[in-house]
């Protein structure tokens, strides 16, 4: 029965995507949703977006195995990016009236810069894409009692996410997610409840007080060089990582007004912090109701506590409830971030080395629907490599966001906030920063300075000496 129900929520969500679909009539309205989505659409697609596998699986577990300060990057560095966006670059950037971020760095420095900033932004959505398909392969693992393995449930997510997103772009992101949010905060609060009148939980504060006890609320590092050096890193590389992404901006850039571009961001990304706690809670009480389920997990697979738990210890309704929530908060982020990278590779890249004239609207969406199947192909194949390494779906999205920190954040800034900013300062910036990511990753991975942040640092000194010392007078935004 619970499988039926899982089923049906499938179905369901492909319906509302295909119903979308009669939305879309051109590229504009596939990549932006005809920037006509009022204030809630877009809280909830910011939230939902975010609110996805790596919060209800990787997070939790990530808390379990070390403590508060092990998640630095996400949900605290992850809701700072969001928060950041919507107060310093959503109204500049809609303002500019732009189809994708790669268009910001083609109008303010040049057209390499742009393919380039195009590419690197791609590339850092393969990780994180492939870390929301594979928990679907898990979620079908656990729901099926391993009947279906988590390699053919990647390839049942997989499908699913890509049929609804081929079709209807950002108006299917819109709409599904709005269905989703809903299921998504009732679906988990009701749960929450409860597992508060469980026995063994008794309610909020006793798990806060042997979290505490146990040292699971330890946040901050030790006052050390290296120690204080890896968690500022941890907090930019998402907290600046992933403001030059395509996801982000096409959500505040769909927004009816600029106002809305804001605050829907500030807004999303605060409710994302605070609802992260949630699944922290859900986690724990697992240890206090069942030590030996969790404990057996943790030496397995951390990823698997909360829903082995759901599906051991709550009723059938609550079950039905928690998977179609989980479902809704993967399937929300993959949707979204599987058409942005389609759409910059398709805008940024392919639609300039095809003939203008051949390049009308309707070209440009049969493309970029290309482009989404061909990079949902790539996602798969990603997926069951990592699943194979054993790669942790938090350090899946943590590592996609270190390329974007190492070259594409300074280019946006400088090209927002400083005038001085040009193409030779942009080119520089990238070159020195993907350089000293790449170079730090072979020599001293593990470093006390993290590879990616090396990056940073190389970009901003790039940036700064490029636009300086060069002749070329600055392009003003």
């Amino acid at each position: 029965m619970l499988i039926g129900f899982v089923v049906l929520y499938l179905v369901l969500s492909i319906g509302i995507g295909l119903y979308a679909a009669t939305k879309v009539h051109n590229a504009r309205d596939y990549i932006t949703a005809g920037q006509s989505l009022p204030m809630i659409v877009v809280i909830a697609m910011v939230f939902a977006t975010w609110f996805g596998a790596e919060t209800v699986l990787g997070i939790p577990a990530t808390f379990l195995d070390e403590n508060l300060g092990g998640t630095i990057s996400d949900p605290f560095g992850a809701s700072l990016a969001l928060i950041l966006f919507g107060l310093l670059f959503a109204r500049p950037l809609y303002r500019m009236k732009l189809i994708t971020l790669g268009d910001f760095y083609r109008q303010r420095y040049n057209r390499p810069v742009e393919i380039v900033m195009s590419l690197a932004i791609a590339a850092s959505y393969l990780g994180w894409v492939s870390a929301q398909v594979m928990a679907l392969g898990l979620v079908f693992n656990v729901l099926s009692d391993g009947v279906i393995t988590t390699s053919q449930g990647i390839l049942i997510g997989a499908a699913v996410v890509s049929l609804y997103t081929l079709f209807g772009g950002m108006w299917s992101v819109a709409l599904t997610t709005f269905v989703q949010m809903t299921i998504i905060v009732a679906g988990l609060l009701w749960i929450s409840v409860l597992v508060g009148d469980m026995p063994e939980v008794n309610g909020v504060a006793p798990v806060i007080e042997h979290a505490a006890a146990a040292g699971k609320f330890e946040f901050w590092p030790a006052m050390e060089w290296a120690a204080i050096i890896t968690f500022v890193a941890g907090l930019l590389t998402m907290g600046f990582g992933s403001i030059p992404q395509q996801d982000v901006f096409q959500r505040a850039n769909s927004s009816k007004n600029e106002t809305i571009a804001v605050w829907g961001t500030v807004i999303g990304g605060t409710i994302y912090l605070l609802f992260a706690a949630v699944p922290l809670y859900l986690t724990y009480s697992a240890t206090l109701v069942d030590p030996a389920m969790t404990s057996a997990l943790l030496a397995e697979d951390a990823q698997l506590v909360l829903p082995t738990f759901v599906k051991t210890h709550l009723p059938l309704l609550a079950q039905i409830i928690f998977y179609g929530a989980l479902l809704s908060v993967i399937m929300s982020t993959a949707s979204g971030t599987l058409l942005a990278p389609s759409v910059t590779i398709s805008e940024n890249i392919i639609k300039e080395f095809l003939p203008h004239h051949r390049m009308s609207q309707q070209a440009l969406l049969r493309v970029t629907r290309g482009v989404v199947v061909a990079f949902a192909v790539l996602v798969v194949w990603y997926s069951l490599w990592s699943l194979e390494s054993e790669t942790s779906i938090h350090q899946m999205v943590e590592n996609a966001y270190k390329v974007t920190l190492a070259t594409a954040f300074v280019p946006l800034f400088a090209g927002i906030y400083w005038k001085r900013a040009n193409s030779y300062g942009a080119g520089l910036s990238i070159i020195l920063g993907f350089a000293a990511w790449i170079a730090m990753e072979f020599i001293s991975p593990e470093g006390s300075l993290p590879p990616q942040f090396a990056g940073f640092i190389a970009s901003l000194v790039g940036m700064v000496a490029g636009s300086l010392l060069s002749a070329d007078k600055p392009a003003h935004a």
